[in-house]
């Protein structure tokens, strides 16, 4: 039976929604965990090496650099499949299209996308002087996302307005004054 090793810095528990969506979509594909399949939730870097001398088929990441760094640093054989918020600003991957090694994934969070979605706002809404940008200043990608938008922005002379609301209770003062074009961060 293959054995998958889910590395995280956190332990499932804060991870339930991840995990059961991670399960969800191996059932999907005819994996059901137990039956087919093991699961080994680990911890960093000695549980990487520990996933490595197992041997699991894949290594899954999740989350911040940590776990992306343990399991690059534990083998550059066995498959790593990283769900990241931001790889290439941690110096896991050198591109998207090319990640190198032995990694693969999705990126929940891609700052090289900015400058597109600002793009896109700016076609959708042409007429628009200035763009607000809505922020959580408690999330360090909607922070990272937020100077590289300000940055593909002032390339172009766009004026851009960066609103931060880290609460519900924040909302309403973010969006009085607001201009009609929006761009949420991240």
């Amino acid at each position: 039976m293959p054995v998958i090793g889910f590395l995280n810095s956190e332990s499932p528990g804060p991870l339930a929604q991840l995990v059961s969506a991670f399960q969800r979509g191996l059932n999907e594909t005819g994996y059901v965990e137990g039956k087919n399949v093991i699961i080994e939730y680990d911890r960093l870097r000695e549980m990487a090496a520990d996933l490595v001398r197992r041997p699991v088929a894949v290594i899954v990441t999740t989350g911040a650099s940590p776990s992306l760094l343990a399991a690059r640093g534990a083998t550059r054989e066995i498959p790593t499949v990283l769900i990241s918020g931001e790889p290439m600003q941690d110096g896991i991957v050198v591109s998207f299209n090319r990640p190198g090694r032995n990694a693969t994934g999705v990126s929940l969070f891609a700052d090289a996308l900015s400058a597109k979605r600002l793009d896109l706002v700016r076609e959708l809404i042409p007429n628009a002087a200035v763009i607000a940008l809505l922020v959580d200043p408690n999330s360090r990608e909607s922070m990272i996302e937020s100077s590289e938008v300000q940055e593909a922005a002032q390339a172009i002379g766009q004026r851009i307005i960066v609103s931060k609301a880290g609460s519900e209770l924040d909302l309403v003062p973010a969006f009085t004054g607001t201009p009609a074009a929006l761009l949420i961060a991240g």
